[in-house]
């Protein structure tokens, strides 16, 4: 790379549409693929992200250590603190004004998204109304 040249890094958030697409190849798995794989991206999963994997999977009788290897060695784990659980609180209580099917699970996403100024990767129309949220 030649001086002057910066490298310009993007923050993603994935959630759990976007890990489930992924995860079962499907086409709009495979869009999804292209960031998570670029490793010009900063990859993070809010940690409250897996347990909704993790069911998912459960439900689908698929092997849960397959979610969890991808998560852990595709993303940097945001753990839950108190001042994303606050921020989500305050998320989930605005959007659920304009979405009543909006969930708190999506708000630890939103709040971990914002917290880390990153954007969010999603194909849940939960999060349409977002502005850091990029669709797939």
């Amino acid at each position: 790379m030649s001086a002057g040249w910066k490298v310009v890094m993007t923050k993603f958030v994935i959630d759990a549409y976007a890990w489930i697409e992924y995860l079962n190849g499907s086409e709009k798995g495979d869009k999804f693929g292209k960031i998570l794989e670029d490793n010009s991206n900063e990859i993070f999963t809010a940690a409250s992200t897996t347990a909704e994997v993790i069911s998912k999977f459960l439900r689908a009788n698929k092997d849960i250590k397959i979610a969890l290897t991808a998560i852990n060695s595709m993303s940097i784990l945001v753990n839950i603190t108190q001042d994303i659980g606050s921020l989500a609180g305050q998320i989930h209580f605005e959007a659920k004004k304009k979405n009543k099917e909006f969930g708190m699970l999506d708000a630890f996403v939103a709040a971990t998204a914002r917290k880390i100024n990153a954007k969010i990767l999603t194909g849940d129309e939960d999060f349409r109304h977002f502005k850091d949220a990029i669709f797939i």
